[in-house]
């Protein structure tokens, strides 16, 4: 898991990533605003995290057998994730995707080896029905082929992965002398903010607060709407939360979020998508709220590499 030493492969490298104070976008009067960097995985992912969790776990109990093929749906960060691993632990892997995603993020899937299938968007944009067509393709490769569904929508597994970023996230504070009071992210499957806000909570007190984009509120106001945050509000709510796992949630405008991320990069070197931009924008609100001697941590989900071809930083 990151560290020192000489790691027995690629995936002793997943894991113990930078967490950093962010300065130049914090507004005077703010709470201190903490971003842990993601990036530093092996594929520039969070996913990372979830993917080993997963596949070693069905190794280890026998739902995925030795050289048993492997089937999931994706955006594409879980997808390249998956791809990595699969690559290490010898099981073919077919992905369903769609070209509402990163250009490179496809190409990832497929240079670490996935058969990648790719299901056409209505206009590039995310949508409920997009993300039903992907899985109903999945459960059809699935059927046909034999192959272990990871089904990480529903896998708790994935909280035992990001169990050890939250425990990272626990010890890097308190060796800064500090307690993190609020944990904020945007949420797809809910899986980092659910396994991470658990670890954390086994530490002290912790307010939780779920991050989603204004034209899909389906958490804040009941409804579903199209957007172009990708890995984020897939149009139901995440079975992986459970009644407690929250305290809150808020909406967060994306035009306002893709802004940020540029300015991000500009000004704090933080070079990441508009999920991140997401998640920095809303815990910088909840960071003006709380004002001076508290702590907002918030995730940097990945790395800007993933959306060079997109328009995301073409302004």
């Amino acid at each position: 898991m990151g560290g020192d030493g000489v790691g027995a492969g690629v995936l002793d490298a997943i894991g113990g990533t930078p967490l950093v104070a962010l300065a130049a976008v914090v507004p005077p009067g703010a709470a201190r605003l903490l971003v842990k960097l993601e990036g530093g995985n092996p594929t520039g992912s969070y996913k990372d995290r979830l993917a080993r969790a997963v596949v070693l776990a069905a190794e280890a109990d026998g739902r995925l057998a030795p050289g048993q093929p492997v089937v999931e749906y994706t955006g594409g960060s879980t997808g390249s994730s998956l791809a990595l691993v699969c690559a290490v632990t010898g099981h073919p892997l077919t992905l369903v995707s769609s070209d509402a995603f990163a250009a490179e993020k496809l190409r990832t899937m497929a240079a670490l080896g996935a058969d990648v299938r790719v299901v056409p968007s209505d206009g590039g944009r995310l949508t409920p029905d997009l993300f039903a067509r992907m899985r109903e393709e999945a459960l059809r490769l699935r059927d046909a082929t034999g192959a272990w569904w990871v089904d990480q929508f529903h896998n708790t597994d994935a909280l035992v992965g990001y169990a050890g970023l939250g425990e990272e996230v626990a010890a890097q504070v308190a060796a800064d002398g500090g307690r993190v009071d609020v944990l904020c992210a945007g949420v797809g499957t809910a899986g980092m903010l659910v396994g991470a806000a658990r670890a954390l909570r086994a530490r002290g007190p912790l307010r939780v607060v779920a991050l989603e984009p204004a034209s899909a509120p389906l958490l804040t106001r009941g409804r579903t709407g199209a957007h172009r945050v990708e890995g984020i509000a897939t149009g139901s709510v995440p079975p992986l939360l459970a009644p407690g796992d929250l305290d809150g949630a808020r909406t967060v405008d994306e035009g306002e979020a893709r802004a940020l991320a540029r300015r991000l990069a500009r000004e704090e070197g933080l070079f990441a998508g508009t999920s991140t931009a997401v998640n920095v924008l809303g815990a910088l609100a909840v960071a003006a709220e709380l004002g001076p001697g508290s702590t907002v941590v918030t995730v940097a989900c990945d790395t800007g590499l993933k959306y060079l071809a997109g328009d995301l930083f073409a302004a």
